[in-house]
């Protein structure tokens, strides 16, 4: 793995799951992480009950866009972690690939997104400290 792995979250609309496990990678490894989000079916904004989860948590991302899934962001990232996309993710040789079963917080209210969100972190926790033994 390089000096800086770059990880790759996608989920259907990129409003989610993915744009909070990347909020959550980029506050807590900083630099040492290149980190990337996208979605094989972008939404036009990141989900109003994700922002405000991520609100609770310090973290803002309220300027936030969901982006669309490209060959290229598969192909630029070490280690790719799908979020119920199915088989719309390309599969490359000498990429590392996670699935995360997570519920989806689409059409959730906030109660319903902090379960979720915490369980990402807890996810991305542990992939920080994987990606720093494999360093």
């Amino acid at each position: 793995m390089p000096d800086k792995p770059s990880v790759l979250f996608v989920c259907v609309h990129n409003a989610g799951r993915s744009q909070m496990a990347a909020a959550y990678l980029t506050h807590l490894a900083g630099h040492t992480v290149e980190v990337r989000s996208a979605g094989s079916e972008p939404a036009d904004t990141v989900n109003p009950a994700v922002v405000a989860a991520m609100a609770e948590e310090g973290i803002d991302i309220s300027e936030e866009t969901p982006k669309v899934l490209t060959v290229d962001a598969v192909q630029a990232s070490d280690v790719v972690i799908t979020m119920g996309c199915g088989d719309t993710c390309p599969v490359f040789p000498g990429k590392r690939y996670l699935d995360w079963t997570l519920d989806d917080p689409a059409g959730q209210g906030l109660d319903a997104v902090r379960p979720i969100r915490d369980e990402i972190r807890k996810r991305v926790e542990n992939l920080i400290r994987e990606l720093d033994q494999a360093a």
